[in-house]
């Protein structure tokens, strides 16, 4: 499967009108900016459907951010406002607050900038009468590579069926700097690539996810694993729904 970008672009345009249109009439897209190709090709897109007067970036360093100047690239490059918001004491203090006797896991830590990260958006969407952008793509959907009620939240998802090769397509399409769409994928708080916590490539996982064909085994067992294994993140929460049994006649 093969999609045509070009097409994909304008049908993208016309759907991101057609939201605001039935979902947030006179609203603004609200997008946390990480200077990462996702953020930057899914606030490009929004400013192509919507006008840069309609887009409003938000920063949210953790503390130093060692590639915050991609981030500010990005908002000068596009000419949309944004607002910088430093949650690196809100993390801190968050932690700080929790009792010694809750021991606190390496995922848990790792997950928390996100979550705090997505709670800042909502805020400030909401005070700016916004709407907050997902920016998560397919690949990273696909195996699990981001984090509940963080990153994986947003009021419209604009990119969460276009792979990482086609983001980055689309985003030369909208004319972004080649160092935003081609940036090794991160994300900003392990110090290693998505590719190096993977343990395998997004060329061979968006080859697998397009045709089915991933000759290497020890790659395919590992993303049919995790693939499995996160798909509640695309579900709906579970829900308890009463039996005709427990209803009284």
């Amino acid at each position: 499967m093969k999609l045509d970008m070009k097409k994909v672009k304008e049908e993208l345009v016309l759907w991101i009108r057609d939201f605001f249109e039935k979902n947030g009439k006179g609203c603004r897209a609200v997008i946390g900016i990480s200077g990462g190709k996702d953020s930057s090709v899914a606030a490009a897109i929004c400013v192509e459907a919507l006008g840069k007067a309609n887009v409003t970036g938000v920063l949210m360093p953790c503390g130093e951010q060692s590639d915050i100047d991609a981030a500010y690239m990005l908002v000068n490059h596009l000419g949309i406002d944004h607002y910088v918001v430093n949650i690196g004491n809100t993390v801190r203090e968050l932690k700080a607050a929790v009792p010694s006797g809750v021991e606190p896991s390496r995922q848990a830590e790792i997950n928390l900038p996100p979550r705090i990260r997505m709670s800042t958006l909502y805020y400030v969407s909401q005070c700016l009468n916004g709407r907050v952008v997902n920016t998560c793509n397919l690949s990273e959907d696909w195996v699990g590579y981001s984090t509940r009620y963080g990153d994986s939240a947003g009021d419209f998802s604009p990119l969460s069926n276009l792979t990482v090769a086609e983001v980055r397509e689309l985003g030369s399409l909208l004319g972004l700097p080649e160092e935003l769409v081609k940036k090794a994928p991160s994300d900003g708080l392990t110090g290693k690539t998505d590719e190096d916590n993977l343990g395998f490539t997004y060329e061979t996982l968006d080859r697998y996810i397009r045709t089915g064909v991933c000759e290497n085994a020890s790659d395919r067992e590992r993303i049919d694993r995790l693939h499995e294994r996160n798909l509640f993140k695309l579900q709906l929460m579970p829900c308890y729904k009463p039996s005709e049994n427990a209803v009284i006649l």
